[in-house]
């Protein structure tokens, strides 16, 4: 049923009414206790609602253009509780075994209202709840053999409300570089970033990210969960029976698909994000940088002189009064060096040069550090990763070994593992010939248990 039909042309008046935000008000009161009631809330129950209510914020109510005459010499709350259901945002039901009249919430309401909480509520972070949803159903996708393809189709579902979350979230934080241009006072601005950016956007939504319980601490898991599903053809086509047919093989390795391209889109998004903020961050401290020293800094000064000019209702005149005020006998200005000096030819500064330095070999800990490597994959994981690759005790690395940017990433990583004393693998001696599969090239290294000392 969609929901939309059933909206009453009067509903809408609420946006339209002088008194919007006191019936905002009252209907999350409203709702507050419906929540709380098991749904069923009688007229006298709202009125006592809406009566404590407005003792503690004594509203102003304005006559509005659905009201009666006779309304307008009832008590506020009667008032308002008379316009909500007038409106279509409560519904009376008549309960005649019981002598007594419900109010309830009808469906369309219910939506606005939630919309309404969310608008005046500081809610927890929403990516926390699609990340985990995700990460559970896969779970239970491929543990639970009573799981079905509509688990499929929610896992999809919150992974597009995962990236919606985040897309909002990254272009709401523009607002913040229009109010880093409007504070004129160095106080003010450091108030609007401590209090508005890291309160708001670091500390609730972007700190979430990058902490313990964020984004990647489940990626890695739901990739490989992904890759292993779109692999296991007869977990497939259990799921295919589990939905009577109507659900395809393809159908679910699209959706597969669909979830694995939304995530990559997720890290995209939170990429931007690092962007904004390290842009933001800068510009921070430039503003900050000239709010305090604008005074005494000749850049500043300029800059103030520029906006005087292109504020001016008259320009021209107003260069006119710059002109001749303007004193030029400060020694920073005149001296007898030329405010313009003539290039010399390129063949001088040949002779001058410095020796270029030779560039060194890079070691294995400089270029794990510069790739950022070390910490994307836990021990744990690269043991696995070897122990996964053994055949008779040996992981013999070939042309098959490496095929995607994420092996490339865990041989390195493998490698440089093995090297350390207590690591439970080595890599036998001897100097390994190079592979080159087209796409990587990389030694032909060998793995071997490291022998108890």
């Amino acid at each position: 049923m969609i929901l939309m039909n059933e909206i009453p042309d009067r509903f809408w008046g609420l946006f339209r009414s002088v008194n919007r935000s006191t019936y905002i008000e009252a209907l999350l009161r409203i709702n507050e206790e419906y929540e709380y009631s098991n749904y069923f809330l009688s007229r006298e129950v709202c009125l006592q609602v809406l009566e404590d209510y407005f003792v503690q914020k004594r509203f102003v109510i304005w006559q509005d253009e659905l009201e009666e005459e006779a309304d307008e010499s009832e008590p506020p709350a009667s008032r308002v509780l008379n316009w909500l259901l007038r409106a279509g945002w409560l519904r009376k039901v008549d309960d005649y075994a019981s002598m007594t009249v419900h109010i309830v919430i009808p469906d369309y309401a219910a939506v606005m209202i939630e919309a309404f909480f969310k608008l005046t509520s500081d809610e927890e972070d929403e990516t926390q709840i699609y990340i985990q949803n995700i990460y559970a159903i896969l779970f239970s996708l491929q543990n639970d053999p009573r799981a079905s393809v509509s688990l499929l189709n929610t896992a999809y579902i919150n992974t597009k409300k995962l990236n919606k979350t985040l897309q909002d979230m990254l272009h709401n934080m523009d607002k913040f570089f229009a109010s880093l241009l409007e504070q004129k006072a160095y106080g003010e601005l450091l108030k609007e970033h401590l209090e508005g950016y890291v309160e708001e956007i670091v500390k609730k939504k972007y700190h979430i990210l990058k902490t313990s319980d964020n984004f990647y601490l489940y990626k890695n898991d739901i990739k490989r969960w992904i890759g292993s599903m779109r692999e296991d053809s007869q977990w497939v086509e259990q799921m295919s029976r589990r939905s009577g047919n109507k659900v395809t093989a393809a159908d679910i390795g699209e959706k597969l698909d669909q979830i694995e391209r939304g995530f990559d889109d997720i890290e995209h998004r939170i990429a931007n994000m690092d962007k904004e903020h390290s842009r933001y961050i800068r510009a921070t401290v430039t503003r900050l940088n000239y709010l305090l020293n604008q005074e005494d800094n000749m850049k500043g000064l300029v800059i103030r002189l520029l906006n005087h000019l292109s504020d001016a209702e008259d320009q021209e005149q107003a260069i006119r009064e710059v002109g001749s005020c303007i004193n030029l006998s400060q020694v920073s200005i005149l001296s007898e060096n030329a405010l313009y000096k003539k290039r010399k030819p390129r063949t001088v500064f040949k002779d001058h040069l410095m020796p270029e330095e030779e560039s060194r070999e890079l070691t294995t800990e400089e270029i794990l550090n510069l790739n950022r490597l070390k910490n994307r994959y836990s021990r744990k994981e690269i043991e696995n990763y070897i122990g996964s690759h053994m055949e008779n005790g040996r992981m013999e690395v070939t042309e098959d070994t490496v095929n995607t940017p994420e092996d490339f990433e865990k041989l390195i990583l493998a490698y440089d593992y093995s090297t350390r004393q207590k690591s439970l693998y080595q890599v036998e001696d001897g100097e390994p010939e190079f592979i080159d599969n087209g796409r990587y090239r990389y030694p032909r290294l060998v793995f071997v248990r490291r022998k108890e000392s």
